[in-house]
């Protein structure tokens, strides 16, 4: 029994591959992201109101990449074994796996904020959009700050 709950950490490899796969899909929609605003700002010779919008959608696509390659590698390093990469790119444990996807999704929603911002049509949804952005961020903040183990 104890060789097979021993062995069974290799089952995250399922997650590292998934991971992997979405990084990697992220990174192709960014890049496909990327090419396509190019072509808008050269097309309308940088007067088209939704360039602000797409560049930051890119940012926010290579974010959310970035995150996924952070995740899986993580993974790997927590389940399987060591990995020779930056040190603040692996988590080496699941309090700072979950802190990283915190300080992410704090991220993706202030991305998100900006472009509704920018797109202004409703100013009143858009103040019930900042307070919930707002709120969430705010408790994903303190599980970070006061949640953490030493």
């Amino acid at each position: 029994m104890k060789k097979i709950l021993e062995s069974s950490r290799y089952l995250a490899i399922i997650g590292v591959i998934s991971l992997l796969i979405a990084a990697l899909a992220a990174f192709v929609w960014g890049t496909l992201n990327t090419f396509t605003t190019a072509l808008l700002v050269v097309q309308s010779a940088g007067r088209d109101a939704g360039i602000t919008i797409a560049l930051i959608e890119i940012v926010d696509s290579f974010l959310i990449a970035t995150a996924l390659l952070i995740f899986a590698a993580s993974l790997y390093e927590l389940f399987i074994g060591k990995l020779d990469m930056p040190e603040w790119m692996l988590a080496h444990n699941l309090y700072e796996l979950k802190a990283k996807l915190s300080s992410m999704i704090v991220l993706v929603m202030a991305v998100k904020f900006l472009e509704k911002l920018l797109e202004l049509k409703d100013t009143e949804a858009l103040l019930r959009t900042g307070l919930a952005t707002a709120a969430v961020s705010a408790v994903l903040i303190a599980f970070e700050v006061f949640g953490k183990k030493d």
